[in-house]
């Protein structure tokens, strides 16, 4: 076998590995949080996702599947992915911190009864983990979801829904992030408008 097929080989059977551990771990609280986004979207609520870098593009990949459609027909749903905007995150970056660039948003467009779905590989992201103190003061739901051993993210998310890949490595940690949040769009999906069973 050639080297690159070898590595190709080794990084299939790994992200394989790390799936079967997360399903074992997290399907439970994979169901609670596909619940929660329900029981958000059911109270004409909306969906706030923030993520940096990998995860960025994952929040704003959820967001177009709530607000255009996963895998069936159905009305929009109200998602906002706070990585989008880059006149407000300059601005805020500029003129405050890159740390506050969720956080500030959050406290603007946050409501009692919406949901914060925040993304971090490390769990130590502090822009991420600061909209989830924003989110709490207003007291919406949060889903947190990272990897590794969940870092400073898992002290702020003890009272919420916390999935914590059980991985070290960031691609494996970034490639069951988004298996998660499209398991969440199907529970969504069938939860509102479809037989989940």
């Amino acid at each position: 076998m050639s080297e690159a097929l070898q590595v190709i080989q080794d990084h299939f059977q790994q992200s394989i590995i790390v799936k079967k551990k997360s399903f074992e771990s997290l399907h439970k609280k994979i169901a609670q949080a596909g619940q929660a986004c329900i029981d958000c979207l059911i109270n004409e609520k909306k969906i706030l996702v923030c993520g940096n870098g990998g995860s960025a593009a994952d929040a704003q990949h959820f967001s177009a599947e709530l607000l255009n459609r996963f895998e069936m027909e159905r009305p929009a749903l109200p998602a906002i992915a706070l990585t989008t905007d880059t006149s407000t995150i300059t601005a805020i970056g500029n003129d405050y911190s890159f740390n506050q660039i969720f956080e500030k948003q959050v406290q603007a467009l946050g409501q009692e009864g919406d949901l914060l779905i925040a993304i971090s590989t490390s769990g130590n992201s502090k822009n991420v983990n600061l909209a989830i103190d924003a989110a709490k003061a207003k007291s919406m739901k949060i889903i947190g979801i990272s990897g590794k051993d969940g870092g400073s993210m898992a002290k702020l998310l003890t009272d919420q829904i916390n999935l914590i890949v059980p991985a070290e490595r960031t691609a494996h940690i970034q490639e069951t992030h988004i298996v998660i949040l499209h398991l969440i769009c199907t529970l969504i999906d069938k939860g509102l408008f479809g037989d989940i069973s």
